[in-house]
């Protein structure tokens, strides 16, 4: 059954109770990277593994992600600025527990590539809070991992 989160704005970034960071250097240039995260949705489980289908709604404002798991995420769009920042918020899960959930993707020049940074943040019960806490490690490596993928995905459509 779907559970409805309580909406929340960029601002919850700074504010979560758990707040997890994770970035990395890729070749791709910011307007590459840019594009594979925010503008060709669909495309995300190439990529990300933990994905199993993305869905763009509304014209790009909604989106809805299932992920291998089982759980799956309503989501609204907050940033989307060219080059630069994607965010958004779930809206709704079926993953209990949940209050609030946002992400951010930031994109930054990075020698001759580009950094891609992406933030967690999240509220939730007290042992959720736990459990996120002490999966931060696993999450780091999936989004290691996603960013490494990534970058073989867009080097590869550079050479064609």
């Amino acid at each position: 059954m779907a559970r409805r989160l309580s909406p929340v704005g960029l601002d919850f970034l700074g504010a979560a109770p758990v707040r997890l960071v994770f970035a990395r250097e890729i070749a791709a240039t910011p307007a590459e990277a840019y594009r594979a995260i925010a503008q060709e949705v669909e495309s995300l489980p190439k990529w990300f593994r933990a994905v199993k289908r993305a869905t763009p709604h509304d014209g790009g404002a909604r989106r809805t992600v299932a992920l291998q798991i089982g759980i799956r995420f309503e989501e609204t769009i907050l940033a989307s600025e060219p080059d630069e920042v994607y965010a958004y918020r779930v809206d709704e899960t079926n993953a209990p527990g949940l209050r609030h959930l946002v992400e951010e993707w930031r994109i930054t020049p990075a020698g001759t590539g580009c950094r891609v940074q992406w933030t967690f943040a999240v509220d939730a019960s007290a042992p959720l809070r736990l459990f996120f806490k002490a999966a931060a490690p696993g999450l780091g490596v999936a989004f290691r991992s996603a960013a490494k993928s990534l970058d073989k995905l867009l080097a590869k459509e550079r050479a064609r």
